[in-house]
C-alpha cells in the first residue's frame, strides 16, 4: 500500500528528468524510506535538506550530467557558453570603461579632476571607500573571466557575484528615488543582465559539467580583441557612445566572425550550443539596446545617434535571428541523426 510519504517523495521527484526516474526513481524511494516506520509514514514529509538535494539533482541532470540524453546535453553546453560569452562581454566591458575613464582622467581640466575627486573624498570616509569599491568591482568580472578558464568554478561565480553587486545597487537607488521609468528600465535591466550570467554559472558548470573552452581563439587573445573592440568603438563617437554601445559592437563582431567561419568550415561549426548561446547573448544585448533607444529618443538625442543605435539595433535583431535560425536547424539534425 503506497503512503502518503511515499507519495511525498514521489511528487519531488518528478522534479527530475523523465530518463532519470525511469531508472532511478524506485531505487531512490527505498533509499528514502528505509528505516522509517510504517505507521508514522502519512504524517512525515520529505525533509528540505533532501528536497534540495533532489532539486540540485535534477537541475545537473538536465545540463548535460553523464549518461544524459542528446537535448539536455545541448542545453548544458548552451546554459555554460552563454554563461562564459557574458562573462566575457561583461569582463571587457568593465577593462574598457575602466581604462577609458583613466586615460580622459589624465588629460582632463583640472577643475574637472577635482570634481570627480570630490566624489571619492567629498563625502567622509565611508561613503568614499564605497565608490572606490563601487568603482573597482566591475574589474571581477575579468577575474571571474580568467578563474572559470581556469576550471576555479567557485572563484568564478563568487567574483561574477561581486561584479554584479553594483547594478543591484542601482536598482535599490533607483526604486528609493522616483527616478524616470526609462532610467531605472535601463538599469534594472543591466542588474537583471548580470545576474542572470551568475545563475547561468552557477547552473551550467555544475560538478559534473566540462571545464569552460573558448571555441575558435584563445582566451587572452579574445579578451584583448574584445576590449580593443570596444575601445575602438567608443572613441568613434567621443562623448556621444550610451553605456551599451560597445557591447552591442561586440556582438555584432563576435556574430560575424562566427558567420564567416561557418561559412569557410561548416564542418567545425556545426554544433547547434555555440550558435544557441550566441542568439540568446544578442537577445540579451538587444534589450538593452531597445531601452537605450527609448531613453535616448525621451532625451531628444541628436538624429544622427538615434538612426546609429536604431542601425545597430536592427543588425543585432537581424543576427540574433539568423543565429536561432541556424542552431534550431543544426538541433533538428542532431535529433534526426540520433533518433
Amino acid at each position: 500500500m503506497t503512503t502518503m510519504l511515499e507519495q511525498r517523495y514521489r511528487t519531488v521527484l518528478r522534479l527530475l528528468p523523465s530518463y532519470y526516474r525511469t531508472e532511478r526513481e524506485e531505487e531512490m524511494v527505498e533509499a528514502y524510506l528505509h528505516g522509517i516506520d510504517e505507521h508514522n509514514r502519512d504524517e512525515l514529509r520529505p525533509a528540505w535538506g533532501e528536497v534540495a538535494s533532489i532539486a540540485a539533482l535534477a537541475l545537473r541532470t538536465r545540463m548535460g550530467a553523464a549518461g544524459a540524453p542528446a537535448r539536455y546535453a545541448t542545453l548544458g553546453a548552451v546554459v555554460r557558453l552563454f554563461a562564459l560569452l557574458s562573462v566575457l562581454l561583461q569582463a571587457a566591458s568593465g577593462l574598457t570603461g575602466q581604462a577609458l575613464f583613466l586615460a580622459w582622467f589624465h588629460g582632463a581640466p583640472a577643475q574637472d579632476r577635482e570634481m570627480v575627486l570630490g566624489g571619492f573624498t567629498g563625502h567622509g570616509a565611508p561613503a568614499g571607500l564605497y565608490e572606490v569599491v563601487r568603482w573597482l568591482l566591475p574589474l571581477a568580472w575579468t577575474v571571474a573571466y580568467l578563474a572559470l578558464l581556469r576550471d576555479h568554478r567557485r572563484t568564478a561565480v563568487a567574483f561574477a557575484a561581486l561584479a554584479a553587486l553594483p547594478g543591484l545597487a542601482s536598482v535599490t537607488q533607483y526604486l528609493g528615488g522616483g527616478q524616470d521609468i526609462l532610467v531605472f528600465s535601463f538599469s534594472l535591466t543591466t542588474a537583471a543582465f548580470s545576474w542572470l550570467t551568475v545563475l547561468a554559472l552557477c547552473c551550467g558548470f555544475h560538478r559534473d559539467a566540462p571545464p569552460a573552452r573558448l571555441p575558435l581563439a584563445s582566451p587572452g587573445l579574445v579578451l584583448m580583441g574584445t576590449c580593443v573592440l570596444m575601445g575602438a568603438s567608443d572613441v568613434v563617437w567621443p562623448g556621444r557612445a550610451d553605456p551599451g554601445w560597445a557591447g552591442g559592437a561586440a556582438f555584432i563582431a563576435a556574430a560575424a566572425v562566427w558567420l564567416v567561419a561557418r561559412s569557410r568550415s561548416p564542418k567545425h561549426t556545426g554544433d547547434p550550443a555555440l550558435p544557441l548561446a550566441l542568439a540568446a547573448l544578442g537577445l540579451a544585448v538587444l534589450v538593452e539596446r531597445t531601452l537605450s533607444l527609448a531613453f535616448l529618443a525621451d532625451a531628444d538625442a541628436p538624429g544622427f545617434l538615434l538612426t546609429a543605435t536604431t542601425v545597430q539595433a536592427g543588425v543585432i535583431a537581424a543576427l540574433a535571428a539568423a543565429l536561432t535560425a541556424i542552431g534550431s536547424r543544426g538541433l533538428t539534425a542532431a535529433r534526426c541523426g540520433t533518433g
